[in-house]
């Protein structure tokens, strides 16, 4: 009996877990934090980081001596002469050798140090890059989250319209009952109520699109029970639209990633223009090698009355190590004379490959200038177009109230009264429309300002 009952705490207790799991309202901050640990596109960018972390220690390693050891055992069988003695002899002989080899650049033009230098450039650049990768998900992301906000404002808005038009709809027929209004005007309503029921159906899809959209940017698999808070952001002025273009522009310099991967870039490239022009310069390198060998055959020791040798097991095996060991060092100079313009070529190319990145940097200045303006123009024209959809809303309102009153003592028809319904319908979206493009909007020029995406209010 104890254990049906735990059994059923599990079970309730698991499937408590798993309501408030799929009940879960995502808020913005949310979205973001978990889009950027979570995202594709920033996981394939934060392996680059690792990447070049690895390029920074094989630069490194440039700079350390190269040790190598080598060892190798062979049977000879047959006639061969004996390294040891010098003869031939035909016979099953073994042999062991081994050895140490070692070399270090001392001089090469500096390219090991500027290959080190520009290792850690690249480094940077692609921590700007991962910089830039995440705020262009925080920027989607917001968007997204608005887009989710707007559909389901826009949804209660259709289905609000589509019960006030059921409930003329069931008027109409009372009046139609007693013959009060002709058969038409019923036709009229029931059609609306149709169109009506198309629009809900057409803003619900909208809203599971824009579900799966952001569900997909924050790479969630049950996308199905997906949902966000409800929050009700207002179309408020910010404090960075008060601001002169030129000091948006000014802080977004100061602020944006863009530019700084464009610098970087730049300098990446000058360094590779110095490590091909090292080419030209001559070359140091030190070595050092060591080597020795034992022998398991006989070995002469002397020779007879005759003069013929007097042979003898071999030498233990250290003892012959010792014996033949050998030492080889010194220091190698190269100078390159000419090598088919291979250098030359190279340092060419790097200097084009310059060249190209200082026009990169140019366009990159240019668009962000581009960008920071447009932005702020498209703020002040969205505040534009809500304040306008706004009024034109409160219009619509009084509008559709004097049409009501009208068609309730039968001076209006029940088409006027639907057309005037209908556009107060789009004004309402419109102004729902306008007000969250106006947030998004602001949003990006506070963003160029520096304001992290998630901050919305």
């Amino acid at each position: 009996m104890k254990k049906i009952y735990y059994l059923l705490v599990f079970i309730l207790v698991f499937a408590s877990g798993t309501s408030n799991a799929q009940s879960k309202k995502w808020t913005l901050e949310e979205c973001v934090e978990y889009a950027l640990k979570n995202n594709i596109t920033i996981k394939q960018t934060e392996l680059d980081i690792k990447s070049t972390a690895i390029d920074k220690k094989a630069a490194f390693g440039s700079f350390l001596p190269t040790v190598n050891a080598n060892a190798s055992h062979s049977w000879n069988i047959g006639l061969n002469q004996n390294i040891t003695t010098g003869l031939l002899e035909n016979q099953t002989t073994q042999f062991t050798s081994a050895g140490l080899n070692s070399g270090i650049d001392i001089y090469n033009g500096l390219q090991n140090q500027n290959r080190y230098r520009r290792a850690k450039l690249a480094i940077v650049a692609a921590q700007y890059q991962l910089d830039k990768m995440k705020d262009d998900v925080s920027l989607n992301v917001a968007n997204a989250f608005l887009q989710i906000l707007f559909n389901k404002e826009n949804i209660k808005v259709q289905k609000e319209q589509l019960s006030n038009d059921e409930k003329q709809f069931a008027r109409t027929q009372e009046l139609v009952n007693v013959g009060t209004i002709p058969r038409g005007d019923l036709l009229d309503v029931k059609a609306t109520v149709a169109a009506d029921k198309q629009r809900v159906v057409a803003a619900e899809n909208n809203l599971y699109l824009s579900k799966l959209s952001l569900a997909q940017l924050l790479q969630l698999e049950n996308f199905q029970e997906f949902d966000v808070a409800e929050t009700n952001y207002e179309a408020k002025p910010s404090e960075v639209m008060v601001q002169k273009p030129e000091d948006i522009l000014a802080k977004a310099k100061e602020e944006r990633v863009e530019l700084k991967i464009a610098k970087t870039n730049l300098e990446l490239a000058e360094k590779d223009v110095t490590i091909a022009k090292g080419a030209f310069m001559p070359s140091v390198s030190g070595f050092y090698s060591f080597s020795t060998r034992a022998s398991y055959s006989d070995r002469i020791v002397g020779v007879d009355g005759s003069g013929n040798p007097i042979f003898s097991g071999p030498l233990p095996l250290f003892d012959q190590f010792s014996n033949n060991k050998g030492h080889n060092f010194g220091v190698q100079l190269n100078i390159p004379i000419f090598n088919g313009f291979v250098v030359k070529n190279n340092v060419e190319r790097s200097k084009i490959s310059l060249e190209r990145t200082k026009i990169s940097k140019q366009q990159s200045e240019l668009d962000l200038e581009r960008n920071v303006y447009t932005a702020i123009i498209d703020a002040k024209g969205a505040l534009n177009s809500y304040e306008s959809a706004v009024t034109a809303l409160e219009a619509r309102q009084e509008a559709y109230n004097y049409a009501k009153e009208r068609y309730a003592v039968g001076i209006m028809n029940a088409f006027d009264i639907n057309q005037a319904q209908t556009l107060f319908v789009n004004a309402q979206s419109e102004v729902l429309r306008t007000k969250y493009d106006y947030i998004f909007k602001v949003k990006v020029v506070e963003f160029y300002f520096g304001i992290p995406i998630s901050k919305i209010k």
